[in-house]
């Protein structure tokens, strides 16, 4: 019984897991280096409009609900006596949990909210100067919780070759 709730739990998280992290990774290798060749009034306009949009019913499971998938999966992995991949799927939990899912809710929503709480400048020298004061912070800490949630990934994958295995 334990085995057949727990490979579907597995992969579950897996997806949910991936979904974070490519969320996160597509902010790395396109939008933000698009926003800092655009002109800063329109990057910041578009920043805010994406802030805006991101709080959706599509976008919640994967960031609220992969922590809980987590947590779930590696309880279930060790009552059904896989430890090795209970393992890996609490340092799984534990990257997309904390640097992953709160990380963002203490750093980068807090800057999205300021952000969002600046009028577009019609000087392009302000807008710059807003836009060089947000941008490379930003990146950085999304820099962080993607490496975080890319090695939770990796943790799932190792929890999926270890189910099955005797530790």
């Amino acid at each position: 019984m334990t085995n057949t709730v727990s490979r579907p739990l597995l992969l579950l998280s897996l997806l949910l897991c991936s979904a974070l992290f490519g969320f996160f990774y597509a902010w790395v290798c396109s939008t933000m280096w698009g926003l800092d060749q655009a002109d800063p009034r329109t990057a910041i306009a578009a920043m805010q409009a994406m802030n805006a949009s991101v709080r959706n019913a599509v976008f919640a499971p994967a960031f609220f609900g992969t922590p809980v998938v987590l947590a779930v999966t590696t309880v279930i992995l060790f009552v059904a006596a896989q430890r090795a991949a209970a393992g890996w799927c609490l340092g799984a939990a534990l990257l997309v949990t904390f640097p992953g899912v709160l990380l963002t809710m203490a750093v980068n929503v807090p800057m999205n909210e300021a952000l969002g709480a600046v009028p577009v400048p019609e000087d392009i020298e302000t807008a710059r100067q807003i836009w060089q004061g947000y941008s490379p912070e930003w990146q950085f800490w999304n820099q962080l919780r993607t490496a975080a949630t890319g090695l939770g990934t990796l943790c799932l994958g190792m929890a999926m070759l270890s189910v099955g295995k005797k530790t």
